[in-house]
Parts: C-alpha cells; sequence; structure tokens
C-alpha cells in the first residue's frame, strides 16, 4: 500500500503461528493458559469507560471441563441498559467529529497489541472459555481479529477517498461521510472473537459509537478486547459492554429512539424476531436504523463422481467436524454418488478414526467440547433421534459424554430420505448426515 500523505499506513499480517512442539511460542501460551486457568477474573459491564458491578452474576466456565470456573461475569439489567444507550449518544458528540485518521489510528494500534502483547493471551482465553484447539484459537482470536482491524481501516481508506470525478468550473463537487444518527447496537455470538470485535469495531471505524451485547457463553474474550481497546486510546463510551439477557437488552435498544442501527451475527429466528421489533416501532426511530446481519444455515458438500476421494473426505471431515460443527460454515450435509461411496466411506471411516477428542489444554485433541449444556442436550437429541428412524442410521459416532464437559463424537448420519430431519434442520454441532443419489445420469 502506498503511504503516501494522506494515507494510513498498516504492516502487512504476520504469519499463523503454528505451536510446533519446543517452541518459544507454545511455551508463552502453555503460561497463558495455566495463568488463566489459577487466577479467575471478575468481569464487569464497561459503560462510558466505567466498570459497573450489578451484582447479578453468572459463572464462565471451560466447556471441557464446566466445574472449572475462570471468571464470574455481571450481567447487565434495565438500568445498566439504559446507562449504555446515554453513555454511547454522549461519546458521539466527540467521536464523529475526530479525524478518521485519529479513530484509525486507534484500532490499528489495537491490531498491534493483539499480534504481539496480547496474543497469547487472547488466544488461551478462547480455548479455554469457548473450547477451541489451539489452531482454531490461532487463526480466530488473533489472526482473523488483527485482519478485521486492519482491513476495515483500509476499506474506510478507500470509502473516504471516493469523490466524484467532475466538477464543473466553478463548483467543487464533494462528499462528506458522516456516522449514524444513533448508537449501533452489535450483537454477538459465541463461536468467534473476530466476530464479536468486528460488529462492535467496524461501526465505531466510520464514526458511529457502539453498544456491544456479547453472547453469554463467550464474555471473557470480548473483555479482553475491551482492555485492548482501552489500552489503544479508545475514549471512554465509544464501545459499551453490556453482558446480559439478549432478549432483556434487545427490547430497550431496539425501543430506543436513538437506535441507529444493528450490527447482528447469529440464528435467523433472532434476527428475524429484531427486524420485525425494527419494523413495528419504525415511527419512534429519530431515523431509519440500519440493518445488517449474517445468520446460520445448512451448509453442504455436492460430490461428483470424478472427485478425488481422499480430497473429498477431508473437506467433510474438516468441514463437519473442526470445531466441533459450531458454525455457520460448517458442513452439515453431504450429497455423494452412490458409485464412489464405498471408498468415501472406507476413507472417512479411517480418517476419522485418527480424530482425538478431549480437552484443548491437550494440544493433540482436534475435537473439544461444545459450547454448553443446552447444544449438548439439543445436538444429542438429533442423535437419539436418528438412531430411532426406520430411514436413518448412524454409521460413525454418535457417542455422547457429559462427565466432566460437553463432548460429541464426530457423528456420521446416512439417510435415505432427502428430507430427513437431519438434513432439514440447523444443528450446530459435529454431525454430518449423508444421502447418496444415483450418479447413472452424470
Amino acid at each position: 500500500m502506498n503511504n503516501s500523505i494522506g494515507r494510513v499506513p498498516y504492516p502487512e499480517n504476520e504469519a499463523i503461528y503454528t505451536y510446533e512442539k519446543g517452541s518459544k511460542e507454545r511455551a508463552a501460551l502453555k503460561a497463558a493458559i495455566v495463568e488463566i486457568e489459577t487466577n479467575p477474573i471478575e468481569i464487569p459491564l464497561i459503560i462510558g469507560g466505567h466498570e459497573i458491578k450489578t451484582g447479578d452474576i453468572i459463572d464462565v466456565v471451560m466447556p471441557h471441563n464446566y466445574r472449572s470456573v475462570v471468571a464470574r461475569c455481571h450481567m447487565a439489567g434495565e438500568k445498566e441498559v439504559k446507562m449504555a444507550i446515554n453513555a454511547a449518544m454522549d461519546a458521539r458528540r466527540i467521536w464523529q467529529r475526530l479525524a478518521w485518521e485519529q479513530r484509525a489510528a486507534i484500532f490499528l494500534k489495537a491490531a498491534q497489541l493483539i499480534s504481539g502483547k496480547y496474543r497469547f493471551r487472547i488466544n488461551a482465553a478462547s480455548m479455554l472459555t469457548t473450547s477451541k484447539n489451539v489452531h482454531q484459537a490461532e487463526i480466530d482470536a488473533a489472526c482473523e481479529m488483527i485482519d478485521f482491524l486492519r482491513f476495515n481501516v483500509y476499506y474506510a481508506q478507500q470509502i473516504y477517498e471516493e469523490q466524484p470525478l467532475y466538477s464543473p468550473s466553478g463548483v467543487w463537487n464533494y462528499i462528506t461521510y458522516r456516522p449514524l444518527e444513533g448508537f449501533v447496537l452489535a450483537v454477538a455470538p459465541f463461536n468467534f472473537t473476530a466476530i464479536a470485535g468486528n460488529l462492535a469495531t467496524a461501526p465505531a471505524i466510520m464514526g458511529n459509537t457502539v453498544i456491544l451485547k456479547p453472547a453469554s457463553t463467550s464474555v471473557y474474550t470480548p473483555y479482553l478486547l475491551m482492555q485492548i481497546f482501552k489500552e489503544a486510546g479508545l475514549p471512554e463510551g465509544v464501545i459499551n459492554f453490556i453482558p446480559g439477557s439478549g432478549a432483556m437488552i434487545g427490547d430497550h435498544c431496539l425501543s430506543s429512539p436513538d437506535l441507529g442501527g444493528i450490527h447482528f451475527t447469529g440464528s435467523t429466528a433472532v434476527f428475524r424476531r429484531i427486524w420485525q421489533t425494527v419494523g413495528n416501532n419504525i415511527d419512534r426511530y429519530r431515523s431509519y436504523p440500519r440493518i445488517v446481519g449474517e445468520t446460520g444455515g445448512k451448509d453442504f458438500i455436492f460430490a461428483h463422481y470424478s472427485a478425488s476421494i481422499k480430497k473429498l473426505v477431508t473437506a467433510m471431515v474438516q468441514g463437519a467436524f473442526e470445531y466441533q460443527g459450531q458454525k455457520c460454515s460448517a458442513a452439515s450435509r453431504a450429497y455423494i454418488p452412490e458409485s464412489i461411496w464405498p471408498a468415501v466411506l472406507s476413507e472417512l471411516e479411517a480418517m476419522t478414526g485418527r480424530i482425538k477428542m478431549g480437552p484443548t489444554t491437550d494440544f493433540k485433541n482436534y475435537v473439544n467440547a461444545v459450547i454448553d449444556r443446552s447444544a449438548f442436550d439439543k445436538i444429542r437429541s438429533y442423535i437419539e433421534y436418528s438412531q430411532h428412524a426406520e430411514d436413518a442410521s448412524i454409521i460413525i459416532g454418535g457417542n455422547c459424554d457429559d462427565k466432566v464437559g460437553f463432548f460429541i463424537e464426530p457423528t456420521v448420519i446416512l439417510t435415505v430420505n432427502p428430507r430427513f430431519k437431519t438434513m432439514q434442520e440447523e444443528i450446530f454441532g459435529p454431525v454430518l448426515t449423508v444421502f447418496l443419489y444415483n450418479d447413472d445420469a452424470y
């Protein structure tokens, strides 16, 4: 990138750390894991730059060892939501007047802090509190969060540089970009630290102030991000951190006349309710709220008989079982030609048989625990349904164990019904349903 006057410089992105055995990076990460395991913290709300403790507390536990508490988190009530709205609106007056380069500098500094000083701590927190293995934590909590901050600054620069190409003699046509006329509600999912960070920082880079509502099952790493943003120089009230009931926070924020926008990642059902609520409240807002949302779904693999068996099975295993299938991009169904199924099944059994499952603190484990009891019970109900179905059978895995952590074995279901329950309904877990199609016509 050309670092000429008027353009913001940013460094090239670092390589992904591999944490090989004997490396200094592995030793540093191990030390960070022990530090978090042995020193539980208290997580307050952060409103207008101030730490707020409500006394309404939930335990932050390790999904792979749910009796181990690593933090106690205060939850917001109606009073705190109103405080956060007021803080965001107060900070908006100063924040939007800053030159965009000044705002950008803060988030580039945050990226630098994550890439260095805080890298091992945020990865360790992700591993322990969301049960991500070392690779998944590195590519999310560190690398993708750094990428979001740096690329969003770059994209903001491109937006601000976009100006009319022509001005008649004696006239200067130009565009002035300004933030929304209210606060942005950022509603984050549990499964990606980087998404929680991006939902809050992308609007802030453009001059907006934000209320960040993290998932109740993933508050540790967003709280750590708030500490990093503060150290990077983020003014008080620009991003306000309020863990709490999604329904309660949503009700108060969505009914506020000052709602300027919504930045959401989560379930389709929740996003539909948000959209419907905004529509019902449209007469009360000062301006039309902007709504940006990404929701889950059923990703799929459709294979041709000419496919490489090893590459196909690798895609099936990684797509379905990485991070226990808890991604909107996870493969949850596969359409496989009958002619290659025997070879696919043989390779699938061999590859899944080599998968190690257990706590994230053992770096050899590829599959870890699902996020909480609710997720465990829901995924197990689908497996149990399939065990008793006449038009499906479990051919790999299917075991569930919640004695210590919420562990569900990588599971493959074979069905003769293309509209079988697990082929149509969203399962946020390590379950892949396979339907065989007759490939004679192909």
